[in-house]
Parts: structure tokens; C-alpha cells; sequence
């Protein structure tokens, strides 16, 4: 949940350090630090919020952190309040460590610290680290040795950056549950907890596999794993498809809502050849080619996720019974890997993560990997090509979303929909489970789809309207029923990320089972009510709420021929398939949540409490 970044240059790299923790802050962004080697001394600074704070601090007194070996860090809170003295990095004499992660033993091993006289200064389980290290140090006078000799000791998942005063040349780097990779330059090489940190100095990069210890100089990396050197890749992406950058819009979730009409098109086209015209599209024969006698197997679908992706998971659940008959299991990850679960033999399991590096989701994924059900076959939906996720399962089928750093997702969940009935189509395919009436016509909608995601955006205006009825409410409703309910779940999720108002969504038919309790005359209740199977039962279910006196906010179809009337307001929302409306409607709870947040003032793109990557448990 935290972002580090680390460099050994010829040149000075405090700012360097600093651009990548603004480059991170989406990671968190409770305080900031950094530590420089100068003149034999570490030199460091630490600040309570965001970045800023710290790049002015610095810039107070530039010279003093004029070094050419560095690490940095800004801190989502675990141990500790957000507190100066909690913040990284953390020093133990000639030591400095920056910690993504949590150590869960830190009690223990603190324990045993103080008897030996160490003195603590914060609340973290980082400081341990540092101590453990300078104390193992001592008898070993090698950074890298004792570093190897700590990490055995530390329970829990975690990456680490420390620096030493006595090696001003090197930098060590350890990856054990969180993200990290090197940066690879010439005459200088760097860390960070995501790529898209170091952007602006390298497009080369080594991901680091679980359990690697790295020593880092300026003309050199070595690479651990288990004691022994290994090689490590070098990879060069194309720099230009991790632009972000607000440009002309306020708030990076603005921008994003709007970039999802091309997201969603480019995730299409990954799978869907149009054909001549656009009515006569087909699935791609390359799509999933090497894979499909793995496909063919598949009797079960097990989907493992956390958040707004556990919502894709569960719109896939009604497509894949609906559509092919094949039971699908949707759970959230931090539950699945502790309850002793059941994976039938011959499953697939699919593993949804924006990030790729979600801890709750890469647990659970191991967890079934170490039981090895009969015919098990894992894939991934992810964002991030370069995940541990991606590399650590069996297929992957990339969310063409770009980079998004507005803490509450949008463009990942719509693409990762997208994925999930792209796969569909292919397993239904490839087992012969769809006809080719069906696939023809689901081919034919996905194709419509960006189009109709750009029209959605054209009901900003009349959305902003509505979402002045909600700036100074305090509690909300939102009602789905079929393939609307996840959307209604994911709504409620939105509004109070970004907004800060306590939302929940339910199954419209659960209202008069416990939920019509809460509505009265100040409660609003949002329905998304397409024109499809479900739209009768769920006019009845809005009727029990307008019978007693709740303010209704529906998003409708035309072909509904919904009236407003007193206490009932509605957007009408462009026609889709039922098949695809979960995507579409996504849209328009999106722009309501946005709305609602900037009339109340909070941050919207960096929400109190929250981080983007969820890398601790």
C-alpha cells in the first residue's frame, strides 16, 4: 500500500526521488519521506500528508540533499498514526530502510530489540527492520549479508529499500509478497514499488521474483534467490502507453470515466476481428489459441477478487450459467484462502486484479496452487501485463485500460467486464456451449458497445443535476436485480470512496427483507432499472419505496416509458443488450459518485483512508 523508490546515480537524485513519489502517491499518501547519503552522513527528511509537503520541505535547503544515492517513501498507515515520527525513512545509526508491507511478528522481534538495548522512536514495524539490521550487521560488516540474515527473520509480506553509510555505493533491495522492480539505466539504476515511478529517467526494467534479494550500484545488479546469483530479464516497454496525465480534465476519475469508451474498444479488438462490415465480427483465432485444451477441460469457474473486481466477478457468474451452463463461484479473496476451501478438480480460476499485485488475491491464487486440485487451470485479468498476478498464473487476458490513478476505479472495472465475456465467448466457443446465433449477436453488441459508452458520457449534465440532491445527505440506497445488482453493489462502493456517504447496495428484492426499514423522505435510493427481464419485479420493488415517501434516482432505458413524477427522478440511458447493460451502466453511477464528491469538497482522486494498490493483507 505504500510506494518506495530508491536510486544510485552519478548524478544527484533527490529529485528524482521525489518525481517518483509523486508518481506513487496513489499507493498512499498519509506522509513522505526521504534519505540521501552527503558527506558521510545520512541526510533526511520526513513530512505528515501528501508529497508536496515533503518536495517543499526539500526544496527549503536543496543543497543539503544534493546525494547521489537515495531512498524514498510515502506511507499508507498500518503501525502507527500518520505522524512525523512514523513516517519512512527509518534509521538505525548508519542504516536507513523505507518498508512496503507489514511484518507481523514485529512485536516479537522488537521485544528482543529492547532487551538488547535498542531504543525505538515510532510506532512502525518498519523501525524493527532497521534495528535487526544494524544489530546483525555489526558481526557481519556486510550490508548485503545481513540483509539475507534478516529477512528469514521477518514473517509477512513485505519490500524493502536500505542504504548504509559505509557503502555509499550500494543500494539492497529485498521483494518477499510486494511489488518492486529495478530500473535499469547506464551509470545508474534505480527501485520502486511500480514502474510507472521511474518513467521519467529509464523504460528498461527487471521484475523481481518472490523471495529476491538485489544489490544495486551504479554499474551493476545482482540478483539473489535462495543464496544463489541469478539472471533476471531485462524488459523495455513503450513508455508512451503509461502516460498520465490529467490533461484537460480536473480529476484524474473524471478523465477516466471518459477514457472508457477507448479502453473498452481496444480490450475488444484484442479478440474481435470485425470482418468487412462491422455486422459480421468473429472472435480472433489467435485469442486464447495456445490455451484452449486447457479451456476445453474446464468444468467449474472459481473467481477470486477484492473490491469493485469482486463486483466483475460477480456480473460474471450470471454470464457464465446463463450463457453456458458452467457453475461459476464468485468469493472475496481475504475470506477464500482462510475458511479451508473447497476447489473442484477440473476448475478454472480466475483471478481479478487491477493492479496484478493485490495480496489478499496473489494469497488465495497460491493457496489453491500449493493444494493442486486435479485439471487446475488459473488465469488472470489484469491491468498491469508485468504482475506478479500475470506471471504467477496459467493464462492472462489483459485489461487495455491504461494506467489509472484515481484511487476509485472505472476504466479497469468496465475493461475487466469486457475481459470476462470476451472469455466467455471464447470457452463457450471452444466447448461448444453457444450456438452461433448467440455468439453472432453478443460479437455484434460488443462491437456497439463504445459507441454507446460515449453517448452514456453525453448525461454528465443531467447527472450533475441529480447529484445536487445528494451533497448533504448522510446514508443511500442502491437497488439492481439481476445482472444489475453487482452494478448496484459497485455503485454504493463509488459513492463512498469518493464522497464519503454511507451507501449500500442490495438485491431490489431484499428491500422488504430488512432494508425498506431505513427509507423514509431524506433517504435517496438509486435504481438501475434497463428495460430487460427483470423490469417488472423491479417496479414493483420502486413502488414500495415510493409508497413510503423515499426520493427515487433511476437510471432508465426509453423503452421503460418511466414518467418523473414527485420524488422520482430520472436519466434515461442509451439502449444496450441486457446481455452488456452492466457495462453500460456503470457509467452513469461513475459520474454521480464524481459529482457528488466535488459538491461536497473531498478529494476525489486521493480519497482519506484509501490507497490504489492493495498490497498488505
Amino acid at each position: 500500500m505504500c510506494g518506495i523508490v530508491g536510486a544510485v546515480a552519478e548524478r544527484n537524485i533527490a529529485n528524482i526521488l521525489l518525481e517518483g513519489l509523486k508518481r506513487l502517491e496513489y499507493r498512499g499518501y498519509d506522509s513522505a519521506g526521504l534519505t540521501v547519503i552527503r558527506d558521510g552522513e545520512l541526510r533526511r527528511e520526513r513530512q505528515v500528508g501528501k508529497v508536496q509537503e515533503l518536495v517543499d520541505a526539500v526544496a527549503n535547503d536543496p543543497e543539503n540533499f544534493n546525494g547521489h544515492i537515495g531512498i524514498a517513501h510515502t506511507r499508507w498507515a498500518t503501525h502507527g498514526e500518520p505522524a512525523q515520527r512514523n513516517a519512512h525513512p527509518h534509521v538505525s545509526g548508519k542504516i536507513a530502510v523505507v518498508h512496503n508491507g507489514i511484518v507481523e511478528n514485529y512485536a516479537e522481534l522488537k521485544e528482543d530489540l529492547v532487551a538488547k538495548g535498542y531504543e525505538f522512536t515510532s510506532q512502525t514495524d518498519t523501525e524493527v527492520v532497521a534495528h535487526l539490521i544494524h544489530d546483525i550487521y555489526k558481526d557481519k560488516s556486510d550490508l548485503l549479508e545481513a540483509v539475507r540474515a534478516v529477512t528469514p527473520l521477518l514473517h509477512g509480506a513485505f519490500a524493502l529499500g536500505i542504504i548504509h553509510i559505509d557503502s555509499p555505493e550500494e543500494l539492497i533491495t529485498v521483494r518477499l509478497g510486494s511489488p518492486l522492480v529495478i530500473g535499469v539505466g547506464i551509470g545508474e539504476n534505480f527501485i520502486a514499488s511500480d514502474q510507472l515511478a521511474l518513467l521519467p529517467v529509464t523504460n528498461r526494467f527487471m521484475y523481481l521474483e518472490e523471495g529476491d534479494i538485489a544489490k544495486i550500484t551504479r554499474d551493476s545488479i545482482q540478483v539473489y534467490a535462495d543464496g544463489v546469483e541469478v539472471n533476471r530479464a531485462i524488459n523495455e516497454i513503450d513508455a508512451a502507453q503509461f502516460s498520465a496525465d490529467k490533461g484537460e480534465f480536473k480529476h484524474y476519475m473524471l478523465k477516466e470515466i471518459y477514457e472508457q469508451p477507448d479502453a473498452v474498444a481496444r480490450t475488444i479488438e484484442m479478440a474481435i476481428d470485425s470482418g468487412a462490415t462491422s455486422k459480421s465480427p468473429k472472435l480472433r483465432a489467435e485469442f486464447l489459441h495456445r490455451h484452449e485444451a486447457q479451456l476445453a477441460s474446464i468444468r467449474h469457474i472459481q473467481v477470486i477478487a477484492c473490491g469493485t473486481s469482486y463486483h466483475a466477478g460477480l456480473v460474471a457468474k450470471y454470464w457464465f450459467e446463463s450463457l453456458t451452463r458452467l457453475p461459476c463461484s464468485v468469493e472475496i479473496a481475504n475470506e477464500f484462502r482462510y475458511r479451508n476451501p473447497v476447489v473442484v478438480d477440473n476448475s478454472l480460476v480466475i483471478c481479478i486484479s487491477q493492479s496484478g499485485e493485490t495480496a489478499d488475491t496473489l494469497s488465495a491464487l497460491r493457496e489453491i496452487q500449493r493444494n493442486k486440485p486435479t485439471g487446475l487451470v488459473t488465469l488472470a485479468i489484469c491491468n498491469v501485463p508485468t504482475s506478479s498476478l500475470v506471471r504467477e498464473t496459467d493464462i492472462s487476458i489483459p485489461t487495455l485500460a491504461g494506467p489509472e490513478i484515481g484511487v476509485a476505479s472505472t476504466k479497469a472495472f468496465t475493461t475487466q467486464l469486457v475481459a470476462l465475456m470476451l472469455l466467455l465467448l471464447k470457452v463457450g466457443v471452444v466447448q461448444q456451449r453457444i450456438d452461433d446465433e448467440r455468439l453472432a449477436y453478443l460479437l455484434e453488441n460488443l462491437q456497439k458497445l463504445p459507441g454507446q459508452l460515449n453517448a452514456s458520457l453525453k448525461l454528465d449534465a443531467p447527472i450533475k443535476a441529480m447529484s445536487e440532491s445528494f451533497e448533504h445527505k448522510t446514508s443511500c440506497l442502491f437497488l439492481g436485480r439481476g445482472l444489475q445488482f453487482p452494478i448496484a453493489l459497485e455503485g454504493a462502493l463509488k459513492l463512498k470512496e469518493v464522497s464519503y456517504i454511507h451507501a449500500e447496495g442490495y438485491a431490489a428484492g431484499e428491500l422488504k427483507h430488512g432494508p425498506l426499514a431505513l427509507v423514509d423522505k431524506d433517504m435517496p435510493i438509486v435504481v438501475l432499472a434497463p428495460k430487460d427481464s427483470m423490469f417488472d419485479k423491479l417496479k414493483a420493488n420502486m413502488q414500495e419505496v415510493h409508497a413510503r415517501h423515499g426520493e427515487l434516482f433511476v437510471f432508465a432505458s426509453d423503452a421503460s416509458q418511466m414518467v418523473e413524477e414527485d420524488r422520482l427522478h430520472i436519466v434515461y440511458v442509451p439502449e444496450v443488450c441486457e446481455t452488456l447493460a452492466p457495462i453500460l451502466y456503470s457509467v452513469p453511477i461513475q459520474l454521480l459518485s464524481y459529482h457528488v464528491a466535488v459538491m461536497r469538497g473531498t478529494d476525489v482522486d486521493q480519497p482519506r483512508n484509501l490507497a490504489k494498490s492493495v498490497t498488505v493483507e
